[in-house]
């Protein structure tokens, strides 16, 4: 049986390039079964450049960006590990602060500081927002709920962050 990740990203430079070739992608190759999860706008950004097809085509599972209605039957099983990547420093910011305002964050949300969940976030930003008074402190947050956290750069290959996670 194949293990679930659940893949979260939001909008971040690079997302509409990268996202696919260098994350969902090897993700699967390494055995991983994909459960979707995008912010409105990562979802908006994907279909506009034909690559929300392409992640479509990579997983049998509906990939999400609206929640589900009352009485729809839930469209994934529960993931026990999460890579939420990219990320950007607005994303970051509300899961530390448990603002859910989108199906992605409300997801992240709910298995926040699980025991038996694996959350690794992979966070894209530019460097003056690494200055910000409040950055510290988001990541201190979420390093206490036992997330690892991985800065995305603009010159390096995504898939790094795949070596955070466990073994499908």
């Amino acid at each position: 049986m194949t293990r679930v990740l659940g893949l979260v990203a939001s909008s971040c430079g690079g997302l509409d390039t990268r996202f696919v070739a260098e994350l969902a992608a090897p993700a699967v190759e390494r055995g991983w079964r994909l459960a979707v999860t995008l912010t409105p706008t990562a979802a908006r950004w994907l279909e506009s450049t034909g690559e929300l097809a392409r992640l479509a085509a990579l997983t049998d599972l509906d990939v999400r960006s609206v929640s589900r209605l009352p009485g729809q039957p839930r469209p994934h099983p529960d993931p026990d590990v999460f890579l939420f990547a990219p990320a950007s420093a607005n994303s970051v910011a509300k899961l530390a602060l448990g603002i859910a305002d989108n199906q992605a964050l409300t997801l992240l949300g709910d298995v926040l500081g699980a025991p038996h969940v694996t959350i690794v976030v992979g966070y894209q930003l530019q460097d003056a927002r690494l200055n910000h008074p409040a950055w510290k402190g988001h990541l201190e947050t979420l390093a206490s709920a036992d997330v690892a956290t991985h800065r995305l750069h603009y010159n390096r290959p995504w898939t790094d962050i795949l070596t955070l996670l466990p073994a499908p």
